[in-house]
């Protein structure tokens, strides 16, 4: 049941929460009947990421069977065999459209392109070097979309340049860390690594950092008391790059869950925003 569990990557859900971003910041989360609508979205994108995740540890097995930590990966393992991987995740994947069409069918449309992008992205395209960060950037961008149209809400232009910019700020940073780690090997493992310049990534990591800070200061600029926000995102963003440039980065969701201060930060800054969008008139 472990192995089962680990395949499908529950921890990963956290960002699809970021469906329920453009209803949070547009004022309409606590609206009557909304967390009931959120249900079927929120389950769908879940799973369909789930899906992903499957067909990209059978992708990936040979690779990780090799790698200090993916080789516990339940297919690179053993622990689950391919054919039971492969009926895991298109089982994941049908459920998933199925519940999509009971939302809309341009919400079907969005998870259709996310499936479609992300499992191109794990039989190739993470192959290519900057094609295969904005990939995850796209990933994003397409869960923040989704939210905007299961939930009736039009994502503003800051709020878009903002939720890209930071996806390749994390994105990068993930690539960084990688490279640290597997050193001599990244390339066996990620074949991009071996394309990224020296300092490429530093430099795009501290570029990204510095706009997403601008475009979301743009953002939140007329609205009461957000602009407060803007010192805690900058210190989360400063403490993100600390930690990949140090050895206790794993990966964006792990570190917001693990690392204190930026747990601590993403609380604050949901609790700030809360408070502004929904208490102060």
């Amino acid at each position: 049941m472990i192995s089962y569990l680990k395949i499908i990557r529950p921890a990963q859900w956290l960002k699809n929460l970021m469906l329920l971003f453009p209803p949070f910041l547009g004022g309409t989360l606590l609206k009557p009947g909304l967390a009931a609508q959120a249900v079927l979205p929120v389950a769908a994108f879940c799973l369909a990421s789930s899906s992903t995740y499957v067909f990209n540890d059978l992708f990936d097995s040979k690779s990780d069977s090799r790698h200090p930590r993916k080789k516990f990966r339940p297919v690179a393992a053993g622990e689950i065999s391919r054919v039971s991987a492969i009926l895991i995740g298109a089982g994941l994947l049908v459920i998933s459209i199925f519940l999509a069409q009971m939302v809309s069918m341009t919400f079907t449309f969005i998870v259709a392109s996310y499936l479609l992008l992300t499992l191109t992205y794990s039989a190739k395209l993470k192959e290519i070097a900057i094609v295969d960060i904005f990939c995850i950037s796209a990933a994003f961008l397409l869960r923040l979309e989704a939210g905007g149209v299961a939930f009736g809400v039009k994502i503003s232009d800051w709020l878009f340049l903002s939720v890209f910019l930071l996806s390749i700020f994390l994105s990068t940073g993930k690539r960084i860390a990688e490279s640290r780690d597997l050193t001599d090997t990244a390339g066996d493992h990620r074949r991009s690594l071996l394309d990224y310049p020296p300092g490429f990534l530093e430099g795009t990591l501290y570029m990204t950092g510095s706009t997403v800070l601008v475009t979301y200061a743009m953002y939140v600029i007329k609205r009461p008391m957000l602009v407060y926000t803007i010192p805690l995102c900058t210190f989360g963003l400063l403490r993100f790059m600390m930690l990949v440039k140090s050895t206790r980065y794993d990966d964006p969701t792990e570190s917001l869950l693990r690392d204190a201060p930026l747990f601590l930060v993403g609380a604050l800054w949901t609790g700030l925003v809360g408070y502004a969008t929904y208490f102060v008139h």
